[in-house]
C-alpha cells in the first residue's frame, strides 16, 4: 500500500487526441459528430501553432485536437455518454461515422465504440 497525497485537482478539463489535419478533425467533429467548436488560438513566436478544443454541447470538459508530437497521429482513447445510445449509434452510422455494434451485458454499461478518421477511439456509454 501507499500513502494517498491530497489533490487540488477538481474536475478533467481538457482531454488530446493527435491528429494529422487540425481542420480536418474540426470537420469531423464538427460535422459529423455535432459538437462545437470551443477554441482555435495561433500561439508561437510566429503564430505557427494551434491550439484547438472541441466539446458535446453542454460539456464542461473539452477535447483538445494536436498535431503529433514525434509520432504518428491516433491511438488515443477517451469516452463519452449519451442518454440514448442507440439513437445516437444510428444517426452516426447515418453520418457515415465509423460506428462498431451496440454491446451489452450482465454488469457493464450499454456502449458502442467509433473511431477518428485519426484512429482515435471514442466510446459512446449509456448514462440514466
Amino acid at each position: 500500500m501507499t500513502a494517498s497525497t491530497a489533490t487540488t485537482v477538481t474536475n478533467l478539463g481538457v482531454a488530446m487526441f493527435s491528429v494529422a489535419d487540425q481542420d480536418a478533425a474540426i470537420a469531423f467533429y464538427t460535422d459529423k459528430l455535432g459538437w462545437e467548436l470551443r477554441g482555435d488560438t495561433r500561439f508561437g513566436e510566429n503564430g505557427e501553432n494551434r491550439w484547438v478544443e472541441v466539446a458535446p454541447p453542454g460539456s464542461t470538459a473539452r477535447l483538445a485536437l494536436n498535431p503529433p508530437m514525434g509520432g504518428q497521429p491516433g491511438g488515443g482513447g477517451i469516452g463519452v455518454e449519451t442518454p440514448d445510445v442507440r439513437a445516437e449509434h444510428a444517426r452516426l452510422r447515418e453520418a457515415g461515422v465509423d460506428v462498431d455494434d451496440v454491446m451489452e451485458g450482465p454488469g457493464a454499461p450499454t456502449l458502442f465504440m467509433m473511431r477518428d478518421p485519426d484512429g482515435n477511439h471514442l466510446a459512446v456509454v449509456q448514462v440514466p
